[in-house]
């Protein structure tokens, strides 16, 4: 079908198709701006282009997602940060950091399609960067490695679209394999693919996005990161990352500030907690990663104060029913939360949430099964 709607959009036939996924984070929620570690891993769900280069400097974009849209027209020469509105700086903003980084990219026809839910908290924007740096570097033969596309495309998100995240979600749309996660070390960018085949072991981890919209380019994300970036210099550390976990008590009664107190305690027990989740995985103790999902959004709700009350209540309501653990995943102020359960009670969990929602006036919540899979690839 993408093959089919390039041809239709440009009159031609691409050279090729990639595709990228959006992402779940299992745990490690906003870490990996403090150097944290985190544990991503990739969803069926994904972004797909079809492309093929152009020499005169022009760089088309059209997507499935908006069919009746014009196709957007820009020059390569001309694209600066903040000067390009809408879902078309994402790969704008691509174009853009390879350009700056020395790489003569001289335009594309692109033709996107898109199964990523948007602003539900799984990497949509980050499937739409790395899906564009992989086949342009493959087409101008730039033989980039899958992590350094991943900073090219942070520095998209970060100075071009100008959304301060961290390294995770291009990392995880680059590097994932299929029936792992995807342990990081957003420091010095180090990996392990961690197995996680729930299947096997007769367990699902249901995705609940609860349909409240969120954006990274919103003023909250930033503040936490400001304040994160403050309470490190206020501790002396290069970064949050530097406080271990038994140095936290340590570290708190060295802060004034209470807020940032909030930030710090958030961090750095996540990160802990990221390393007992990787821990229980890898005993094949998978049941017992369920408690640490919940503190996590214990967490994140209570210290970091980015939950809502939509993910409150997917939270509460997968808890009572039987979740072995659940949380908010993403970058807050909305979007989704998952929950570990049984195979047998998977679809009562989901249709326990969606009564929740219901009986408070919230609109219904999609809700689905995570299946870890592959990172971006070309197809064609």
């Amino acid at each position: 079908m993408t093959h089919t709607e390039f041809r239709r959009v440009y009159q031609a036939d691409p050279e090729g198709i990639w595709t990228a996924p959006g992402r779940v984070n299992l745990i490690g929620e906003h870490t990996d701006y403090n150097d944290g570690l985190v544990m991503p891993f990739a969803l069926p769900h994904t972004t797909s282009a079809a492309v093929s280069r152009r020499t005169d400097g022009l760089l088309r974009l059209h997507t499935a997602n908006e069919p009746s849209a014009p196709v957007a027209e820009l020059r390569v020469a001309d694209l600066e940060p903040a000067t390009v509105a809408g879902w078309t700086a994402y790969p704008a903003g691509v174009v853009w950091a390879l350009r700056g980084a020395g790489h003569a990219v001289t335009g594309a026809d692109i033709h996107y399609d898109s199964t990523v839910p948007v602003g539900a908290g799984l990497s949509s924007s980050a499937a739409l960067e790395v899906v564009t740096a992989l086949a342009l570097s493959d087409l101008y033969q730039l033989q980039l490695p899958s992590w350094q596309l991943a900073r090219l495309c942070q520095r998209a998100e970060n100075v071009f679209v100008g959304a301060p995240t961290g390294i995770m979600d291009q990392t995880a749309a680059a590097c994932c394999q299929a029936g792992h996660a995807l342990y990081l070390d957003t420091r010095d960018l180090s990996q392990r693919q961690i197995p996680f085949d729930l299947a096997a072991e007769g367990l699902r981890l249901l995705v609940i996005d609860t349909r409240v919209k969120h954006a990274h380019s919103d003023g909250a994300y930033g503040e936490r990161r400001r304040g994160c970036e403050q309470a490190a210099a206020n501790l002396g550390v290069v970064a949050l990352r530097d406080i271990a976990h038994d140095e936290l008590d340590a570290a708190l009664g060295r802060l004034a500030d209470e807020e940032q107190r909030r930030l710090v305690r958030h961090i750095v027990t996540e990160n802990h907690r990221v390393e007992q989740v990787v821990a229980r995985l890898e005993a094949r103790e998978t049941r017992a990663i369920g408690p640490l999902l919940t503190a996590g959004h214990a967490s994140l709700r209570d210290d970091f104060r980015i939950s809502c009350a939509e993910l409150d209540l997917a939270v509460e309501a997968a808890l009572s029913c039987g979740a072995l653990g659940a949380r908010m995943t993403g970058g807050g102020f909305g979007g989704s939360a998952i929950a570990l359960v049984e195979e047998a009670t998977a679809d009562k969990v989901g249709e326990a949430v969606t009564a929740a929602f219901a009986t408070a006036g919230h609109p219904t919540p999609r809700v689905f099964t995570a299946v870890p899979s592959a990172g971006a690839r070309r197809l064609a």
